[in-house]
């Protein structure tokens, strides 16, 4: 790392690749953190075209080239998620500093593996995604931990469409390499369907505000055989249609759905659940009257420029591996929130399959504390 610049290795010239990291690191604000010395996509062609159009120093065919480059300090994984666990070990016994998408790994022991050897290596892991980053999730925390709708009795959240909008995503439709990405393996087994790809968004910001699930009684089914694309036929391998039945304990019980059909519907807007207290209730960000949104909401490193591109949120955390490599000493993005958020995916389709109410594994994640929660306005 030259003159506490990071340099990032971006794994993947496709859709995440290229929205998340290379749209936003051509914004002049970003150079006095890092920039993005290497890419490396597998299809022939794709890399050496984002390198060309984004001046990008150094392309390549394969992740292992990329990962002997010495001018790269840490990578981010815009790849399928069946394929991260194994480039993550690798990265991390490559000595580099990880940023990688939702959802991390598909399992609970594989994260806990991953988290093992980040920890031996003294490398840096951030999971996406970082949705407690927001203010106003913190705001709805701090009104749950006040008190200001009584005890809390019922949650619901979720989102419709998720694969259908995957599908018809308009830089998916292009004519050149960068713009024709193909969805086929979000149809795919491991790793495929709503729950790792949408619905982890939920969870994050559920358990963020509420804190950890103890227990998970799911139904999954899959409703669509096959999706078109672009006059191709994708076999769906995956559960399409899911709900989970969450326990937090003390009489508080969640709902989280993953449906099929319509746009990405969401319960109450920007993610977030509707919580029903015993004095009132959280719709989304709204508390009565009162908006926990608040205008000019924004992550940390999202300036009104970067606010204004797709991906945010990605790119947001992605800085909070470059900050934490600069020295940054912790953050809200946390390997163990993300582990926590695998369990009750792993946990809904064990019960799905089995047809059992199964307890969550011991969690070392821990929700943000009230006097954490003080200065957000």
């Amino acid at each position: 790392m030259k003159e506490n610049i990071v340099g990032v290795g971006v794994v993947g010239a496709g859709a995440i690749g290229v929205r998340s990291a290379l749209e936003h690191f051509k914004l002049p604000d970003v150079a006095e953190k890092a920039r993005i010395v290497a890419i490396c996509d597998p299809v022939p062609g794709r890399a050496k075209l984002a390198a060309e159009k984004y001046n990008v120093p150094a392309w390549y065919l394969t992740y292992e080239e990329l990962l002997n480059d010495k001018n790269v300090d840490m990578v981010t994984l815009g790849t399928p998620i069946s394929l991260h666990y194994d480039q993550v070990i690798a990265a991390l016994n490559a000595g580099k500093h990880i940023h990688c998408n939702k959802t991390v790994t598909t399992t609970v022991a594989e994260c806990d593996e991953l988290m093992r050897l980040a920890e031996e290596k003294g490398l840096h892991l951030v999971p996406s995604p970082g949705m407690m980053m927001w203010p106003y999730n913190q705001r709805m925390r701090r009104a749950i931990l006040e008190g200001r709708i009584g005890d809390v009795n019922m949650a619901i959240t979720g989102g419709a469409g998720g694969q259908t909008y995957h599908i018809g995503e308009p830089y998916r439709h292009g004519d050149d390499l960068l713009t024709n990405t193909n969805p086929t393996w979000y149809f795919k087994n491991p790793g495929g369907g709503p729950l790792y790809d949408v619905t982890v968004y939920f969870l994050h910001i559920l358990t963020g505000i509420l804190g950890p699930v103890k227990k998970v009684c799911a139904f999954a089914d899959k409703k669509v055989e096959e999706y078109e694309f672009r006059g191709e036929m994708i076999q769906n391998e995956t559960f399409d249609h899911i709900s989970l039945n969450l326990d937090f304990g003390d009489s508080l019980h969640g709902f989280c759905y993953a449906i099929t059909g319509g746009g990405l519907n969401l319960t109450a807007g920007q993610f977030t659940p509707i919580i029903i207290g015993s004095k009132g209730t959280l719709f989304g960000p709204k508390l009565g009257e009162l908006n926990l949104l608040y205008e000019g909401d924004s992550q940390p490193n999202l300036t009104p420029e970067h606010m204004a591109l797709p991906e945010r949120h990605v790119y947001a955390d992605i800085m909070q591996a470059v900050d934490l490599v600069r020295g940054m000493k912790s953050s809200i993005v946390d390997m163990h929130h993300a582990r926590h958020v695998i369990d009750i995916i792993e946990s809904g389709y064990t019960s799905a399959a089995t047809g059992k109410t199964i307890t969550l594994k011991p969690t070392g994640y821990k929700p943000l504390p009230l006097e954490a929660l003080a200065n957000i306005d």
